[in-house]
C-alpha cells in the first residue's frame, strides 16, 4: 500500500503516544506503601522487661475539638515574613507570643493541591502522575486521618476544596464544597466557606472542622506573589483565624481538654504566581499549631523549626487519640507532646516508630539491615528498661537520664525509618515501561529507515501492511512476548498495569509490537540486500550538505544529547535560544557570502528534499498575486531570487537576520524563565506592578493593533472584521479583570470576571475559524481555486492567533506580536529569496516554535503553567475546555509556527509533495528527543533530582507528542486537501 510520508509519520506519531502513555503509567504508578488491609487491630503494647501487664491501650486524646485552617498556596513568609507582620497582627502575635507552637513544613513535589491533601492525611508521599489526578480527584483509599476519626464515631465538618469531598466522599456530617478550578474568583470562593462559621462556632455537635480557602491561591495564579491583592487576603484570613481561636478559648474553660486550631497550607508560591515545582518558594509552607496546652514562660522565645508535610498526619492522629495511619512515612511532631508526662512522651514515640518499622519492613526484603531498623531496635531495648525502672517506683536521677536517652535515640530512629522509607517512595511499573518504550523506538526506526523515500520527490511509501502481519516471524514473536507476559504478570511481586488489562487489549499492545518489530526488520532486510526500503531507492545525488544541513542535523543531536544532565534541563530555554541565534548568523552568512562575496548560490537539488527551484523566483517587486499578497510566481529560470532584488528589498534582505536576532534578545529580556536566574525581575515583572498598569496598557493596546496590522492582509474582508472587533474584545476584557485600563479610567474600582466580554470573542474566533474552514471546502469542490485554499488557511491561523492573544497575559502580547513579525521578515526575506526546501524550512520552523515556548515564560517545570487561561470566559469549572485552553495557551508558540509552515508550503504554487515532507521532518525532529530522553530517564530513575527535575521534564515531552500528533494530522487533512485541488 501506497502512503504519503506525511500520513506515514502521523501514524508513527500517534504510535509513539501510545507507547509514551504506556512508559508514564509505568513510570508513575499509583504509589502502594501498606499492603495491609485497613482493620481494627490492637495497637503494639508499650514494651516491658518484666511480666507485669503493661500498656496495651491507644493513649488518650489530647484535644477535645481540632480545626484544620488550611489556607491554599500559604508559603511561609506571608505568615512569619514581613507580609504577616503587616497583614495578619493577630496571628503574628500567636507566633511570637501566644499559645503556639510554628513550623515551616516542607511539601515534596509536585506541589499541587491533591497529592498534598493526601501527604497531610496519610502521611504519605503520593506519586508525580497526581499532578494529572489533581484535576479529577478520585475516592482516598488509603488508610488516612480522616477515615480514622470517622472510625472513631469522630464528627466531622467541612467546607472548602471540593477535592476533599471527591477524596473522602462519605466521611463529612456535613459539608459544602467550592470548584477549585475556577482560579478568576478570589471572594466568593471564600466567602462561601465563611458563611458558614457563625453558626458552627455556636454548636456542640462536632469533633474536626475543615476549613479550605482558595482565594489566595487563584490571587496568586491571577497576578502573582506581588499582587496588591494579596495583602487584603491575608488579613481576611487573619480576621478568620482570629474569630475561631477565640471562640474556641471562651468554649474551653468547661471543657477537660483543650483545642487545637492547626494553621497550615498546602503548598507556596512561585514567585510567577503558580505551584507544582521545587523550588523554595513552592515547597516551604507555614503551620501554625494553636492550643491553649501550648502556653510558654516569659521570655520562651519559639522561631519556627523545619518539618516535613507528612508529620502532620502522625501528629494530628497522636493529638486525638487515633491509630497512626499506616502508610504514615513521617515522625510525630515532639514539640507537641513536649510538656506531657516522660511515660507518655515515649509511648507516642514508641507507637510511631513500630509503624514505620512495620511499613519498612513490607517494603524493603533487608529491612533488617537497615540503620533506622536497627536503631529502633535499640531504642525499644532502652525503653524496655526504662519502663522496668519506672514500675519499679524509681525515682533516681538515672530514671531521668534514661529516659531522656530513649528519647533521643527514638527520634534518631523515627528520623532514619522515614529517609529509608522516602529512598524507596518510587515503585516502578518496569514491565509497562519496557512495553511503551519499545513502541517508541520502533516507530522512530521506521521513521529513520524512511528518511530517503519520505523524503524524495514523491514523498511516498510502499508500506507493506498484510506480509509482516502473515509472516511465520510474527507469529513467533507475538507468542514469545504472549510468554513474557505470562511470566511477568504471575512471577512479579508487584502489580504491572499492563498485567492488569484484559486480555484483549494486552493481547492488542503484544500485536502491535510484534508487528512494527517485523516491519522494521522487512525494511532492514531490503536495505542489506541492496534493493528497497519501503519503496525504491532514490538515486544518489553528489550535493554535498549545506551549512543549515549540518547545523540542523548537530544542533538536533546536542539538544538530545543536553537532556541527560538535570542543569540542561532545568535551563533548556537557554539552548533553544543559542541554536535559533546560531540559525541567524548561518543564515547572515549564506546571504553575506552571495551578495557581498558573489559566491554562486544558484538553485540546486537538495539531497534531502529531491526538490528543484529553478523554475521559482519571488515576486518582491510589481504587483503581489492574490490577496495573501506572498504568493509565488514563475519568473525567468536564469537569474537567482538574490540577484532579481534591487534597492530597499536587498538592504532588508542583507538586514532581516539582525533584524530577528534584535527581536530574539528583546524578548528574552521579557521573562526570566528556568532556575537559575528565574528570580532576576525583568520586564514582564515590572509590567505586572500595579505601579505600572498605565504603561502595560499602552503595551497591551499597541500589540493588539500590530497583530491586526500583521494578520489582516491576507484575510477576507469578513474575517478582518472579525479579526478587529475580536481584538476589541481582548482590550475589553483585560479591562474589565483590571489588568488593564481604559483611557478614561483612573483606577479598576469596577472588576468583574469579564465573562461576557471573552465569549465575545469566542464567538469570533469561531467566526473566523469557520470562515476559513468553509473556504478549504470550497477549494476542494472548485479544483482551481488556489486563492480560495489559501485564504482559507491563512484565516484558520488568524483564528488560532486570535485565541492566543486572548488567553496570554497582557505582558505576552509583544511575545505574540513579536513571532508574526519574525514569522513575516523569514518569509519575505529569507526563505523565498534563498529558496530553502521544505525540510530546512520546517526545522527552521519547528526550532522557533520551540523558542518561542520558552519567550513566553514556560520552563520545564509545572509551576509556569498559567492555568489561568483555561478559565477564561468560563463561569463554571468544564474539565474538556479548561484543559484545551490552558494546553493551547501553553504550546501557543509551537502550534502557531507550525500553522504558519503550512501556510508557508501551501501558497507556494509549486510547492507539490512539500506538505508531505515537512509533516515528516516536524514528526522525525519531535520524536527523537522524546524517544532518547525515555531512554535515559529510565536509566536515570534513581536519580538524586528525578522528581524534581526529570519528571516535570517527561510530562512535557509526553504533552509535546501529543500536540505534535495533532499538528501532525492537520498536515495530513491539509496534504489531502491541496492535492484533490
Amino acid at each position: 500500500m501506497r502512503l504519503g510520508s506525511g500520513t506515514f509519520a502521523a501514524g508513527c506519531v500517534v504510535i509513539e503516544v501510545l507507547g509514551v502513555a504506556l512508559f508514564l503509567r509505568g513510570f508513575f504508578p499509583a504509589p502502594v506503601f501498606s499492603g495491609t488491609e485497613r482493620q481494627a487491630e490492637s495497637p503494639a503494647p508499650e514494651p516491658s522487661a518484666g511480666a507485669s501487664s503493661n500498656w496495651t491501650e491507644l493513649p488518650p486524646p489530647l484535644f477535645s475539638k481540632v480545626v484544620i485552617m488550611l489556607i491554599d498556596a500559604l508559603r511561609d513568609d506571608f505568615v512569619f515574613g514581613s507580609k504577616g507582620v503587616k497583614f495578619m497582627p493577630y496571628t503574628t502575635y500567636l507566633v511570637e507570643k501566644g499559645s503556639s507552637l510554628s513550623f515551616v513544613a516542607e511539601a515534596k513535589p509536585p506541589t499541587v493541591t491533591m497529592p498534598r491533601i493526601k501527604a497531610l492525611l496519610t502521611g504519605s508521599l503520593p506519586g508525580f502522575i497526581d499532578v494529572v489526578r489533581n484535576l479529577n480527584s478520585p475516592t482516598l483509599l488509603e488508610d488516612n486521618v480522616i477515615t480514622r476519626a470517622k472510625a472513631a464515631g469522630k464528627r466531622i465538618i467541612f467546607y472548602g476544596d471540593e477535592t476533599w469531598v471527591k477524596l473522602f466522599p462519605k466521611h463529612f456530617v456535613e459539608y459544602d464544597g467550592t470548584t477549585s478550578f475556577f482560579v478568576s474568583d478570589y471572594t466568593e470562593v471564600d466567602n462561601n466557606v465563611t458563611r458558614h462559621l457563625d453558626t458552627v462556632l455556636k454548636r456542640q455537635d462536632w469533633d474536626v472542622l475543615i476549613l479550605h480557602y482558595l482565594g489566595l491561591d487563584h490571587i496568586g495564579h491571577i497576578s502573582g506573589p506581588s499582587s496588591p491583592l494579596i495583602g487584603p487576603k491575608l488579613s481576611e484570613m487573619d480576621s478568620i483565624l482570629m474569630k475561631i481561636h477565640t471562640s474556641l478559648l471562651s468554649e474551653e474553660r468547661g471543657a477537660l481538654l483543650p483545642s487545637l486550631v492547626a494553621l497550615c497550607g498546602d503548598h507556596g508560591m512561585s514567585e510567577a504566581g503558580g505551584h507544582g515545582a521545587s523550588s523554595t518558594e513552592e515547597v516551604n509552607t507555614a503551620l501554625v499549631l494553636i492550643s491553649s496546652a501550648f502556653e510558654r514562660k516569659p521570655g520562651d522565645v519559639r522561631r519556627p523549626t523545619h518539618v516535613q508535610q507528612t508529620d502532620l498526619a502522625a501528629t494530628l492522629s497522636v493529638g486525638l487519640g487515633l491509630p497512626i495511619p499506616k502508610s504514615n512515612t513521617g515522625s510525630l511532631m515532639f514539640r507537641v507532646v513536649e510538656g506531657r508526662p516522660v511515660r507518655e512522651q515515649l509511648r507516642f514515640l514508641h507507637l510511631n516508630a513500630v509503624q514505620l518499622s512495620k511499613l519498612l519492613q513490607e517494603n524493603v526484603p533487608s529491612y533488617k539491615k537497615e540503620p533506622g531498623f536497627e536503631q529502633f531496635k535499640v531504642s525499644e531495648r532502652l525503653h524496655r528498661n526504662w519502663v522496668r525502672l519506672y514500675l519499679e517506683g524509681s525515682n533516681s536521677e538515672a530514671l531521668v537520664n534514661l529516659g531522656a536517652k530513649v528519647r533521643r535515640q527514638y527520634l534518631d530512629a523515627l528520623s532514619m525509618l522515614r529517609l529509608s522509607l522516602t529512598r524507596r517512595a518510587a515503585q516502578y511499573d518496569v514491565y509497562s515501561m519496557a512495553a511503551g518504550t519499545v513502541l517508541v523506538l520502533e516507530a522512530l526506526a521506521l521513521l529513520l529507515l524512511g528518511v530517503p523515500q519520505a523524503l524524495s520527490s514523491r514523498a511516498e511509501l510502499d508500506v507493506p501492511l498484510l506480509s509482516p502481519v502473515s509472516s511465520l516471524l510474527f507469529g513467533l514473536l507475538l507468542l514469545a512476548l504472549a510468554a513474557l507476559h505470562v511470566v511477568v504478570c504471575t512471577a512479579a511481586d508487584s502489580s504491572c498495569y499492563l498485567c492488569g488489562l484484559p486480555w484483549l487489549a494486552a493481547g492488542g499492545v503484544m500485536a502491535l509490537t510484534a508487528a512494527l518489530l517485523c516491519a522494521g526488520m522487512s525494511a532492514l532486510t531490503r536495505i542489506f540486500a541492496g534493493g528497497q526500503c519501503l519503496t525504491q531507492t532514490p538515486p544518489q545525488s553528489t550535493s554535498r550538505w549545506s551549512e543549515l544541513d549540518l547545523l540542523s542535523f548537530l544542533g538536533t543531536v546536542g539538544h538530545v544529547l543536553s537532556l541527560g544532565a538535570s542543569s540542561f534541563i532545568e535551563e533548556e530555554h537557554q539552548t533553544w535560544y543559542f541554536l535559533v541565534n546560531t540559525l541567524c548568523l548561518a543564515l547572515c552568512h549564506q546571504i553575506y557570502r552571495h551578495c557581498l562575496l558573489g559566491d554562486d548560490c544558484a538553485p540546486q537539488r537538495c539531497p534531502h528534499t529531491g526538490e528543484e527551484f529553478d523554475g521559482v523566483a519571488v515576486a518582491l517587486q510589481g504587483k503581489r498575486a492574490g490577496p495573501e499578497g506572498w504568493e509565488l510566481s514563475h519568473a525567468p529560470k536564469d537569474p537567482s531570487s538574490l540577484e532579481a532584488l534591487r534597492g530597499p528589498e536587498r538592504w532588508m534582505v542583507l538586514a532581516s537576520p539582525w533584524l530577528v536576532l534584535a527581536c530574539c534578545r528583546l524578548l528574552r529580556s521579557l521573562n526570566q524563565t528556568g532556575v537559575q536566574w528565574a528570580h532576576r525581575p525583568d520586564l514582564g515583572h515590572w509590567l505586572t506592578s500595579s505601579d505600572h498598569k498605565a504603561e502595560l496598557s499602552v503595551l497591551a493596546a499597541l500589540s493588539l493593533t500590530m497583530i491586526f496590522v500583521l494578520v489582516q492582509k491576507r484575510c477576507s474582508l469578513t474575517s478582518k472584521v472579525a479579526m478587529a472587533f475580536g481584538l476589541l474584545g481582548i482590550y475589553c476584557y483585560r479591562a474589565a479583570i483590571g489588568n488593564v485600563l481604559f483611557p478614561w479610567q483612573q483606577d479598576n474600582k469596577d472588576i468583574s470576571k469579564g465573562i461576557t466580554e471573552a465569549r465575545f470573542v469566542y464567538v469570533f474566533v469561531l467566526g473566523i475559524l469557520f470562515t476559513g474552514t468553509k473556504d478549504l471546502l470550497k477549494s476542494q469542490i472548485i479544483a482551481a481555486d488556489f486563492t480560495a485554499r489559501t485564504v482559507g488557511l491563512w484565516e484558520i491561523h488568524s483564528g488560532l492567533v486570535l485565541l492566543a492573544a486572548l488567553l496570554l497575559r497582557p505582558h505576552n502580547l509583544p511575545v505574540l506580536v513579536l513571532s508574526l513579525a519574525v514569522q513575516t521578515v523569514m518569509t519575505q526575506f529569507i526563505w523565498r529569496p534563498l529558496r530553502h526546501g521544505a525540510a530546512a524550512v520546517t526545522v527552521m520552523h519547528y526550532w522557533f516554535g520551540q523558542a518561542f515556548f520558552y519567550f513566553q515564560g514556560n520552563s520545564n517545570s509545572i509551576a509556569t503553567v498559567d492555568v489561568s487561561a483555561g478559565f477564561v470566559g468560563l463561569d463554571a469549572y468544564m474539565e474538556i475546555p479548561a484543559m484545551f485552553l490552558t494546553a493551547f495557551a501553553t504550546y501557543s508558540g509551537p502550534v502557531l509556527w507550525a500553522s504558519h509552515l503550512v501556510n508557508f508550503l501551501t501558497s507556494e504554487a509549486s510547492s507539490g509533495s512539500a506538505l508531505r515532507r515537512a509533516c515528516f521532518c516536524y514528526a522525525l525532529v519531535c520524536s527523537v528527543p522524546v524517544s532518547v530522553y525515555i531512554v535515559m530517564v529510565t536509566s536515570l530513575r534513581y536519580h538524586l533530582f528525578i522528581w524534581s527535575v526529570f519528571s516535570p521534564k517527561l510530562l512535557y515531552e509526553g504533552m509535546h507528542l501529543l500536540v505534535t500528533a495533532a499538528v501532525c494530522i492537520f498536515f495530513t487533512a491539509m496534504d489531502q486537501t491541496n492535492t484533490k485541488s
